[in-house]
C-alpha cells in the first residue's frame, strides 16, 4: 500500500507521444498504488480510468469493458483517492468553465489535484481510440482517427487530474479527464462537456513517484525535446 497522498505514474507521456505503446506494467500491479486513475491499455487499446477500485478500457467502438489484472497498462496516473473537501457544481456551460470553478477551490498549481465529478451532464464529448499495431505511430497521427462519441443528459463521473506545469513531458500540464456513465456502458477521453447539476470532490497529493519502462523501444527514444503542441492537438 501507498500513501493517499502518492500519484503514482507508469511511463510518460512524451513516450506516448512518441508512439511507445508496449507498457511497463499489469493491471494486477498498478493497482497495488491506487484506486482511482486515467490512462490507457497496452498497444493504445482505447481510454482507461480507475473509479472505486475498479478499472475501466473504453475502446475504439465505444465500448466499456472491465480490465482483467493480467493485463497490460502502456501509461496510467493513479492514486487512492481520499478526498477531504467537496462543492455543489450547477449550470457549468462548459469544460473551459468548468475547469475555471474548480481551480477557484484547487488553489497552488504547483501540486498534483485528483478530481472526481459525479452528476449529470447535459452535455458530453468523448473520445476513443483503437488499438495499434507496430509499426507504432506517433499518437498526434493516431489521434487523427479517433472515435468521438457525443451524449446528452447523461449521468456519470468525470474524473483526473490537475497536475503542476513543471510536469511538461512527463504528464499532461493542467487538466486531463475522463468521463464514464453511471451505468457504466458509455465513456471516454473527455473533450467537452456541460454540467447541469453534480457534486465535486478533490484531494492534494504532494508526493510523486514514476514506474519506467525497460524495453528497447524507451532505452532508445529520444526525449531531449517535449513537442508540447503535439501533446494539444493530440488531447484535444
Amino acid at each position: 500500500m501507498h500513501s493517499s497522498e502518492t500519484i503514482s505514474q507508469f511511463s510518460t507521456i512524451d513516450a506516448i507521444l512518441q508512439g511507445i505503446y508496449d507498457g511497463p506494467a499489469t493491471f494486477g500491479e498498478v493497482r497495488r498504488y491506487g484506486d482511482f486513475g486515467i490512462g490507457t491499455v497496452n498497444h493504445l487499446d482505447g481510454e482507461m480510468l480507475a473509479l472505486d477500485g475498479v478499472f475501466y478500457q473504453i475502446t475504439g467502438d465505444g465500448i466499456v469493458h472491465v480490465i482483467q489484472d493480467k493485463e497490460k497498462t502502456s501509461f496510467a496516473t493513479v492514486a487512492f483517492f481520499n478526498p477531504r473537501h467537496h462543492s455543489e457544481e450547477t449550470h457549468v456551460s462548459s469544460l473551459r468553465l468548468l475547469q475555471k470553478r474548480i481551480d477557484r477551490h484547487l488553489g497552488s498549481k504547483n501540486f498534483f489535484w485528483a478530481i472526481r465529478i459525479d452528476g449529470i451532464f447535459s452535455s458530453m464529448r468523448v473520445r476513443s481510440i483503437s488499438r495499434q499495431h507496430p509499426p507504432y505511430r506517433p499518437l498526434v497521427e493516431v489521434a487523427k482517427s479517433e472515435a468521438v462519441f457525443r451524449f446528452s443528459n447523461i449521468p456519470g463521473t468525470l474524473l483526473g487530474f490537475r497536475s503542476p506545469p513543471y510536469i511538461k513531458g512527463i504528464n499532461v500540464p493542467g487538466y486531463h479527464f475522463h468521463f464514464i456513465s453511471n451505468d457504466r456502458t458509455k465513456g471516454g477521453h473527455v473533450l467537452g462537456c456541460s454540467l447541469l447539476e453534480g457534486k465535486a470532490s478533490w484531494s492534494c497529493h504532494r508526493t510523486f513517484q514514476m514506474m519506467l519502462p525497460n524495453d528497447s523501444a524507451f532505452r532508445h527514444a529520444d526525449f531531449s525535446e517535449h513537442d508540447a503542441e503535439a501533446l494539444r492537438k493530440a488531447e484535444q
